[in-house]
């Protein structure tokens, strides 16, 4: 079983990405296309955050739920670790209520996993959070890309643009993606585990 927190700490969530147009339709943006997403679910919108150097949204998950604040770090992928702990110590978030929604190269396109600690994987941005947090034990929405065709360099393949037949089911998995992460809010990674994995 996992401890509850108390319901009056917030959430943070991390949607990993690079900032600038060039990259927005790129696998590994999918962090910042979740978090878009969740922000007009909560009724937030994005803004540059005084504190940190990124976009941050804010409002509640339900009448009365958990209050969410949604990050998009604008310092490239590399350094990402930096706005993340601005955040987190701004708002007093536990690591243990921090959640990065990501690409992942080892899930296959069409899957999203949710975990809690682990390695990187090589992601730098995970890498970045990690470095910045002093600790790997936050949760992660993970949005399968699956490897790189071929002999494709997989650097060169999560800067790449989703495929047409891709960009069929992007919509409908941003939407899972937003889905795995509020029930990590509401019920725990074991819970969205337990409903997601395997369907």
């Amino acid at each position: 079983m996992e401890a509850k927190l108390s319901d009056e700490a917030p959430w943070l969530v991390v949607g990993l990405g690079n900032p600038g147009k060039e990259y927005a339709g790129n696998r590994h943006n999918v962090g910042f296309m979740v978090a878009d997403l969740l922000a007009s679910r909560i009724g937030g919108k994005f803004g540059r955050a005084k504190r940190a150097q990124g976009e941050m949204a804010e409002g509640r998950l339900g009448m009365g739920g958990p209050k969410l604040i949604l990050l998009k770090p604008l310092t490239y992928m590399n350094l990402s670790g930096a706005p993340v702990v601005a955040l987190s110590q701004f708002f007093k978030v536990p690591v243990a209520n921090v959640i990065a929604v990501h690409d992942e190269l080892d899930v296959p396109f069409g899957q999203v996993r949710a975990k809690r600690g682990g390695g990187e994987g090589g992601h730098n941005g995970l890498r970045s959070m990690s470095k910045s947090l002093a600790t790997k034990e936050y949760a992660r929405v993970r949005f399968g890309i699956g490897r790189p065709p071929g002999r494709q360099d997989p650097a060169d393949y999560v800067l790449s643009d989703f495929s047409g037949a891709e960009r069929k089911e992007l919509d409908f998995l941003v939407d899972r993606a937003a889905d795995v992460t509020e029930a990590i809010v509401l019920e725990g990674v074991e819970w969205a585990q337990n409903k997601f994995h395997g369907s």
